[in-house]
């Protein structure tokens, strides 16, 4: 052998892009740009696996790896990216591989790999076709037992220019059904041992699918062969059709103590099940966030089990007595409203988690689920010894399961999770969720954006790893902190794709993947990702609430509109939901639509985006009397918890009473919105909402020099090219100071950007966008209303 040769063993992947040559002929363009696509999001997952791209031949990629495991693991990484991917693309825009993987002898030599591990690789690739992955037998005895995944050997396969008929194996995919032809050859791996979760998998035939591509995209490759239903078949007979029988929803627990405040308790059960349950792959489980708004024991079983899209109900009822704890369960298969299963459970609460474990194994084998060793273990962990810490954190769970993110809700989950990882600094669970918490309000300013915040969330999400390496809430929390408070998107979908193998059901990894991709000004793939966490999780408000705001964000009101009914159709009057309408309203220039939504509400202190809502409303009404006394209410008492929010009451104020001609008043809410505001600076550095207040205070005060030196500092606590979503919002600040302040020229400028630009607004509790009708309706412009620029800047686009 040459100096210049290396002779190894390793593992040989080889892709190939299905139809890519008939593309080139039809529309060379388009196959051009998903090419490009296609080896982007493909180079963005190979370092992932330690897998080394060797070369491209045309539309096919050759890429060594160290070990067949780490081959077949990023062989099912792409195919899921790109199923995802592909889940509401048109089918002449998707992309779909074909992978073939050996290990075998290669050599080095010149920058190119030569060998049989390369010939064979490249000749198992067609075996695979369309989405699949096919491998070597030699491959598949290495990875059979180390590899959570089933195989479905093929027929003995003659391969072009390879001497010796090939054992071929096919990888089942998690989102695909095997064919019933191979059912027999199919090998599966024993129960006991662990690896990456596969993800649940039901049949769904291929004309159902088509019809509901919008919903199940992600399944177009099950039940190829399955009969199409009648075409007269109704709307709910087809959806009914599509409905797993391995599918659950736990409704919520109805509480039967004496004491009515032990209502968490009976909520805290119900989502410990639910959890545990849900940590099963091979089950499709409802999250909660979509069960609480029903009642606990409702009459319309089979109506609300359509609406989830499942087959089956678990029920429950919690009476606790000091240490005592009775739990009643009963499993119903909703079709019929028939019970499969129920029990009764008297324990202590020291010995709350062995219900929670039987309840849980119970439901996995009426429905006939597979479960792995490692689920196994899962659901009967015991996460903590000390039923009062559990107790505490039952009740911190309690309050972030409600509805809105208030800081007062905020402030009640971490407190009681705090108390909870005080009673047992083992309780990793618990640190998990506090981490989440602190890193959530950290982002949203429901909690005051500290540095000590951001240090706390940190801490709190490595003592729950160090805690439990494997818990999927723990590998979450890491990821939600590196995108809450460090905005490192790529570490924080790193983590996000660890934790998605270990919570299968969790419709809370394709939502922070949703607002990843919404900061990074991925407004199409946040809502693919949105789409997904829905499919999961279906009347989850909150969830459909950022959806909703993702629309918003982007002008496109009607969808939005059609969000949030959907959302009232769940909370029917729901303030916070009815407040979106009305900035809809305000954007669109209807203000008395707006006036009619935001007349009934009567939010408190601490929902300071409603009451600013109502506050903006006047101004654009250009009849700010009526709100002044209510602000003058609020702030004669100013809650301490709400920190900086008192201080940017004050600000409006101030702006109440300069509209209202009442200067003097004005320049003295002014001043002491300054003195309130300008103290919090030095513990949130980078709060950029807290800098704008200060921006737009100073500007009223007449104080330009510090107002533009405040706006310099915002764009650099939250740059643009970090930021998609925020980062617009000290444009509109320097916007509204350059047309205060006799600088036409830099407020058109900056103008011009922000209407071509989807972002959260700087003012209003951080909602609509500017818009043209807002352009002609808001005081703080009228110093450009003669300018031709600005005049045209307010014209509504055709549409």
């Amino acid at each position: 052998m040459s100096v210049d040769e290396q002779r190894k063993l390793a593992a040989i992947m080889f892709t190939d892009m299905v139809g890519y040559s008939a593309l080139s002929q039809r529309d060379e363009k388009l196959a051009q740009e998903l090419l490009e696509e296609h080896r982007r999001l493909l180079r963005e997952i190979f370092p992932r696996f330690n897998g080394t791209e060797i070369k491209t031949i045309g539309d096919a990629f050759l890429v060594e790896f160290g070990s067949a495991l780490e081959a077949a693991q990023c062989a099912i990484e792409i195919q899921r990216t790109l199923a995802k991917r592909n889940a509401d693309i048109a089918p002449d825009r998707r992309i779909e591989l074909k992978i073939g993987v050996h290990i075998g002898d290669v050599v080095h030599r010149g920058g190119d790999v030569y060998g049989d591990g390369v010939n064979i690789a490249s000749r198992i690739e067609p075996v695979a076709g369309p989405g699949g992955i096919c491998v070597s037998m030699d491959v598949e005895r290495q990875i059979r037992n180390a590899l959570e995944a089933r195989f479905e050997k093929l027929e003995t396969t003659e391969l072009k220019n390879i001497s010796v008929p090939m054992e071929l194996f096919r990888i089942v995919l998690p989102w695909e059904r095997p064919s019933p032809t191979a059912a027999k050859s199919e090998v599966r791996i024993p129960k006991s041992e662990t690896g990456i979760r596969s993800r649940r998998i039901f049949a769904i035939s291929i004309a159902i699918v088509l019809l509901l591509a919008g919903l199940l995209g992600h399944q177009l490759w099950r039940g190829r062969n399955q009969p199409a239903p009648r075409q007269d078949a109704s709307p709910a007979q087809t959806k009914a059709a599509t409905i797993p029988e391995k599918s659950i929803a736990v409704l919520p627990f109805e509480n039967l103590s004496s004491d009515k405040e032990n209502a968490y308790f009976a909520d805290g059960i119900q989502d410990e099940i639910l959890t545990r349950v849900s940590k099963i792959a091979d089950l499709k489980v409802i999250s909660r966030t979509s069960t609480q708004h029903y009642k606990s024991a409702p009459d319309n079983l089979p109506e609300i089990a359509r609406q989830l899209g499942v087959a089956h109900i678990l029920e429950g009822s919690v009476q606790k007595s000091g240490e005592a704890v009775r739990v009643n369960v009963q499993l119903i298969k909703a079709a019929n409203d028939s019970h499969l299963w129920a029990d009764t459970f008297d324990r202590k609460l020291t010995d709350i988690f062995s219900v929670e474990s039987e309840v849980a194994k119970a439901i996995a084998d009426q429905l006939r689920a597979k479960l792995t060793g490692q689920e196994e273990q899962v659901i009967a962990s015991k996460p903590t010894d000390n039923p009062e810490a559990y107790d505490a954190y039952l009740r911190g769970l309690a309050y972030t399961l409600k509805t809105a993110g208030t800081p007062g809700n905020v402030l009640g989950a971490q407190k009681y999770l705090r108390e909870a990882v005080r009673l047992d600094p083992k309780f990793a669970l618990s640190w998990a969720l506090l981490s989440y918490v602190e890193a959530r309000g950290y982002r949203t300013l429901a909690l005051q954006p500290t540095v000590a915040l951001r240090e706390e969330a940190r801490q709190a999400a490595e003592t729950a790893l160090t805690l439990q390496p494997n818990l999927g809430e723990a590998l979450h929390a890491k990821g939600y902190y590196h995108y809450a408070c460090l905005k490192e998107y790529d570490t924080a979908v790193r983590y996000f794709e660890q934790a998605r193998q270990l919570l299968p059901n969790s419709s809370r990894i394709p939502e922070s993947l949703a607002y990843v991709e919404r900061r990074r000004g991925q407004w199409d793939r946040s809502e693919s990702y949105f789409n997904e966490a829905e499919r999961l999780d279906p009347r989850n408000v909150q969830l459909l609430t950022q959806h909703a705001l993702l629309y918003l964000d982007s002008r496109r009101f009607p969808e939005a509109l059609r969000k949030l009914d959907q959302i009232l159709n769940i909370t029917p009057d729901d303030p916070d939901t009815l407040t979106f309408k009305a900035a809809i309203a305000q954007a669109e220039g209807d203000l008395p639509r707006a006036s009619a939504l935001l007349a009934p509400l009567h939010p408190s202190a601490d929902d300071s985006a409603a009451v600013e809502m109502q506050v903006y409303q006047a101004i654009l009404e250009r009849r700010p009397a009526p709100v002044i006394p209510r602000l003058k209410e609020i702030l004669a008492k100013p809650d301490p918890a709400l920190g900086y929010f008192n201080g940017e009451l004050r600000f409006w104020l101030g702006w109440a009473h300069e509209l209202a001609g009442d200067h003097a008043a004005a320049q003295e809410s002014w001043r002491q919105a300054r003195s309130e505001l300008e103290p919090f600076l030095k513990e949130q550095p980078e709060n950029y909402a807290l800098i704008g207040d200060l921006a737009l205070t100073n500007m009223g005060l007449g104080d330009k020099a510090a107002a533009f030196k405040l706006i310099e500092r915002e764009m650099a606590a939250v740059p643009i090219e970090k930021d998609a979503l925020d980062g617009p919002a000290p444009i509109e600040i320097l916007a509204r100071v350059a047309a205060q302040t006799g600088e036409p020229d830099r407020a058109i400028a900056a103008l011009q950007k922000l209407l071509a630009t989807p972002y959260e607004s700087a003012l209003a509790g951080g909602s609509v966008p500017l818009t043209p009708a807002l352009l002609r309706l808001d005081p703080t412009f009228d110093p450009l209303r003669n300018d031709p620029r600005f005049q045209k800047l307010c014209e509504d686009k055709p549409k």
